[in-house]
């Protein structure tokens, strides 16, 4: 987009904000330049696509704050324990060795990765704040390999605008679009505080994206589907379904 279209955008989303019928007019404008949510049919979604518009053209490249040590929450808080199933169980008593990653979808390379493989990979520690939309909070140095980087290894296609991530939980998976996901603090981690991922914090594995709240945080992840078109996996977008009252754009 250049800059006179961003202005017009601009100009327009703050016009659309000052009533119900400016927000029929932003989601007319995000459909002009094509950022629209997923979500956007609901009933909020003329005002979930002004949210997610005017955060895409204003603050696409912000990082999220970064804290020194000294901040880290202690103890972090957990609201959760793994999945309670046999095969987690197996994986856990066997230290995780057998965790697998998968990568398919609108990649060139699709591939499976175990945890020792994604951690010889480069790998960048964070210390963000992790907002749940229920409340709490706490800040912790998280550790793991760039999302970009896993993309960049199986060959995104130019096509694809989305990434979906699915957690061993079968009923937990949510997705990000591409900004998100080649987003420098996006992570796939496996190291909190300096140690191996508690499983109260989702260990192994855990999506960490630092900009947007809690839920879409998954954890346990065990694969990810680089796509087009979220309609193809249902209306509910995982965690983050409209009938359960969360946008799919969450960001903080």
């Amino acid at each position: 987009m250049n800059d006179v279209s961003r202005r017009k955008w601009i100009t327009g989303g703050l016009a659309a904000a000052a009533g119900a019928a400016g927000l029929t007019a932003a989601d007319v404008l995000g459909k002009r330049y094509g950022l629209i949510p997923p979500d956007h049919g609901v009933l909020y979604g003329p005002g979930e696509t002004l949210t997610y518009a005017a955060q895409r053209l204003l603050a696409s490249h912000s990082l999220a704050r970064e804290f020194p040590p000294s901040e880290i929450s202690k103890p972090p808080f957990a609201n959760g324990e793994g999945p309670r199933m046999e095969a987690f169980t197996r994986l856990q008593e066997g230290g995780f060795a057998g965790w697998r990653l998968a990568v398919d979808g609108m990649v060139a390379r699709p591939a499976s990765f175990s945890i020792a493989e994604l951690k010889s990979h480069p790998s960048r520690s964070q210390i963000t704040h992790l907002a749940c939309e229920e409340g709490w909070s706490f800040i912790a140095q998280w550790t793991g390999v760039p999302l970009s980087h896993v993309l960049e290894l199986t060959g995104t296609l130019p096509q694809a605008k989305y990434v979906v991530y699915y957690s061993m939980d079968r009923e937990w998976w949510d997705s990000i679009d591409m900004a998100e996901a080649l987003h420098p603090q996006t992570l796939i981690t496996y190291a909190m505080n300096g140690g191996e991922l508690p499983v109260g914090h989702g260990g192994p594995l855990r999506m960490r994206v630092p900009r947007q709240l809690g839920y879409k945080n998954v954890k346990f992840i065990t694969r990810l589907t680089v796509t087009d078109d979220l309609k193809k996996f249902g209306q509910g977008f995982g965690s983050a379904s409209p009938e359960g009252g969360y946008a799919w754009y969450a960001g903080i």
